[in-house]
C-alpha cells in the first residue's frame, strides 16, 4: 500500500553558509530511516524530484533528503570545501547529516558526488547505514586494502554503456566486503535517468534488505 507523503524545500546551515535541500517523507508515520541523495555535476536535487525518486522513497516509508551540492543548483553561491574532483573533508556531509538530525543514513552518490560521499564513508563510517554509489568519481583515491576495511552494505550501480567511470568505479568499489552490483544494460553514465523503473526497483529492494 502506498504511503501518503509530503515534499518540502529548505536550507541547512553548514559552517555559516546555507545549503539548499528538498525533503520528502511519509506524512502519517515515522520514517524507517533516512536516505541522503547527492547528484552529478549537470544535475541537482531537482533531478530526484522530477524522476520521482523522492516520491518513491517517501511512499515506501523512508525520509528522503536531496541536497544541492556546493556551487550547483540552488546552492550555487555556496563556496565548496574542496575544488571539483578533489576529495572534500568527510566533515562536510557529516555536518549536513547532523544538522538535519538524520541519524545513520543511506547515501546515494552519483558521479561528481563521490568527492563528498567517499570521505564520509571512510572518515565517519558510523553515519553510513548503506552506500549506493552510481559510477562516482574519486574511487581511485583509495586502495583496495582501504576498501576492504569497509563493512557498510553497498549497492554498486552503473550503466554498461558507461565506458569510463562505470568500469573504473566498479573495479575499485567491488573491494568493499558487503556489496552487490546492479549493472543496468543499455544505460549510460546517468543510468537512473535512462532506466528509472529498473533504478527504483533495485534501490527499493536494496533498502528493504537493510534493518
Amino acid at each position: 500500500m502506498m504511503t501518503a507523503y509530503n515534499i518540502t524545500e529548505n536550507t541547512v546551515d553548514v559552517d555559516g553558509q546555507s545549503l539548499f535541500y528538498r525533503q520528502a517523507q511519509p506524512s502519517q508515520q515515522c520514517p524507517r530511516f533516512s536516505v541522503l541523495l547527492l547528484h552529478g555535476i549537470r544535475f541537482s536535487s531537482e533531478t530526484w524530484l522530477t524522476l520521482k525518486t523522492l516520491e518513491k522513497l517517501a511512499e515506501a516509508g523512508y525520509q528522503a533528503i536531496a541536497v544541492d551540492l556546493p556551487g550547483l543548483g540552488k546552492s550555487k553561491d555556496f563556496k565548496g570545501p574542496a575544488p571539483i574532483g578533489q576529495l572534500a573533508p568527510g566533515s562536510f556531509l557529516k555536518s549536513i547529516v547532523e544538522g538535519l538530525k538524520l541519524g545513520s543514513v543511506v547515501v546515494i552518490s552519483p558521479s561528481l558526488s563521490g568527492m563528498y560521499s567517499l570521505p564520509l564513508l571512510f572518515e565517519h563510517n558510523e553515519l553510513v547505514k548503506g552506500y549506493v554509489p552510481v559510477a562516482p568519481i574519486c574511487t581511485d583515491k583509495y586502495t583496495s586494502d582501504q576498501y576492504s576495511t569497509i563493512k557498510t552494505p553497498s549497492l554498486i550501480v552503473y550503466g554498461d554503456q558507461d565506458a569510463e567511470l562505470g568500469e573504473l568505479s566498479l573495479n575499485n568499489l567491488k573491494n568493499i566486503v558487503n556489496h552487490r552490483v546492479m549493472e543496468m544494460k543499455g544505460a549510460g553514465h546517468a543510468c537512473y535517468l535512462d532506466k528509472p523503473d529498473e533504478w527504483h526497483h533495485g534501490l527499493l529492494e536494496f533498502l528493504s534488505s537493510l534493518s
